[in-house]
C-alpha cells in the first residue's frame, strides 16, 4: 500500500479520533513514502505542545496539549523506529493536558493497565474504555468526553500491549484478569466496559467472566477471528502485540465469543459499521443475539471504528450506558 492509499485508510479513524480532517490533510499530503508517517505526525504533535506553550489561557493550552496527545498516537500507526517514544509522548501529553484542565483526575496503574480516572467522585457510575489491536486511550478523548458529560466516570485505559504498555508487554488472551485488577483499584462494585476494534472482544470477554460489569458495549469488536482470513497489515501489527507471529496466531485462536456470549448478563449494545472490510469484525448480530440482553446497531455507511458516521451510534452508546449505570 503507497503512502496515498494508507492515509485515505486511516481518515476516518484519525478524522473520529478528533484532528482537524484540514491539518491532516496538510500532514499527509506531503508525504512521500509511508516511512515519513511517523516523523511528519510527530512534527504535527510538537506543533501542538508549541501551541500549548504559547497559549494565553490555560484552557488554550490544555486544548493543545490534547490535540498533540493525539497525533503523537497517531503517529503510531505505520511502522516507525520512534513508536515507542511516540507512545510515551501521547501518554506525557495527556497526562499534561489533564493536569492542566481537569486536577481531579486521577492516574491509576496497576499490573497490565494505566490509564486516567476522570469525572466527578459521586458519579453514579463508573465506564472502562478499552482500546484494541494498535489504538490507546488517546484515540477515544471524544467518547470520553460524551460519557462524562452524561455524569459518568469514566477510566480510558491502556492494558497490555497498547499504548504507554505497548513496547513492554504483549496481549494477553484472558484479558478480564486485567480488567478485574482494573474494577478492584477504582473500588467499584459495578462498571461499565465500552471496548473498540479487538477492545470489543476485550470488554465482552470481560463481561461474561466479571460479575461487577453491569452494562456493555462494543464497536467494531471481532465475534471470532480467523488467522488465514486476516489481511497481511492486521497480522503484522497483531505479531508486533503479540510477541510474535506463533503468540499471535495462539492468540487469535482464543478470540471466539461462542460460549461466552450466553454469559453476559449485562445490558449489551453491538455496534457494527456496514462498510467495515477487517475480516471478523462485521459479524456482531452474532454477539448480540447470544447475549441474554443484547441489541444489535448495524450502520450501514459506518466504516471501522465508524469514525465516518459518529452521529450514528455515539449519543445512542452513551446514552446506553448512562441508562443502564445510572437508570
Amino acid at each position: 500500500m503507497n503512502v496515498a492509499e494508507f492515509a485515505a485508510a486511516q481518515w476516518t479513524r484519525a478524522t473520529g479520533a478528533g484532528v482537524d480532517p484540514h491539518e491532516y490533510r496538510r500532514v499527509t499530503d506531503g508525504l512521500a513514502h509511508v516511512t515519513d508517517w511517523g516523523p511528519s505526525f510527530v512534527r504535527a504533535a510538537h506543533g501542538h505542545l508549541q501551541r500549548a506553550r504559547d497559549a494565553a489561557s490555560p484552557l488554550s493550552a490544555g486544548a493543545h496539549l490534547l490535540m498533540a496527545a493525539r497525533w503523537f498516537h497517531l503517529a503510531t500507526l505505520a511502522p516507525y523506529e520512534e513508536a515507542r517514544r511516540a507512545a510515551e509522548e501521547a501518554d506525557r501529553a495527556l497526562g499534561e493536558a489533564l493536569t492542566v484542565l481537569e486536577p481531579g483526575a486521577r492516574r491509576l496503574s496497576g499490573e497490565g493497565f494505566t490509564g486516567w480516572l476522570r469525572g466527578p467522585a459521586d458519579a453514579p457510575g463508573t465506564v472502562i474504555v478499552v482500546p484494541g489491536l494498535d489504538s490507546a486511550k488517546e484515540e477515544f478523548l471524544d467518547l470520553v468526553s460524551a460519557l462524562l458529560a452524561r455524569g459518568l466516570a469514566v477510566f480510558a485505559m491502556d492494558g497490555p500491549g497498547q499504548g504507554a504498555l505497548a513496547a513492554t508487554t504483549t496481549f494477553v488472551p484472558d484479558y478480564e484478569r486485567v480488567v478485574s485488577r482494573v474494577v478492584d483499584a477504582l473500588g467499584a462494585q459495578r462498571v461499565g466496559l465500552v471496548g473498540l476494534s479487538l477492545g470489543g472482544y476485550f470488554a465482552a470477554r470481560s463481561a461474561a467472566l466479571e460479575p461487577r460489569a453491569a452494562a456493555v458495549a462494543t464497536v467494531s469488536g471481532p465475534f471470532r477471528l480467523d488467522w488465514e482470513q486476516l489481511p497481511p497489515p492486521v497480522r503484522d501489527i497483531m505479531a508486533r502485540r503479540a510477541g510474535g507471529a506463533d503468540a499471535a496466531r495462539a492468540f487469535v485462536r482464543e478470540v471466539d465469543l461462542a460460549a461466552l456470549a450466553p454469559r453476559i448478563a449485562a445490558p449489551l449494545l453491538v455496534v457494527d459499521g456496514g462498510q467495515d472490510v477487517i475480516p471478523g469484525v462485521t459479524n456482531g448480530e452474532r454477539l448480540a443475539r447470544l447475549a441474554p440482553h443484547g441489541t444489535y446497531l448495524r450502520v450501514p455507511h459506518g466504516d471501522h471504528l465508524l469514525g465516518n458516521a459518529r452521529a450514528d451510534w455515539l449519543p445512542r452508546l452513551a446514552d446506553h450506558i448512562a441508562h443502564a449505570l445510572a437508570g
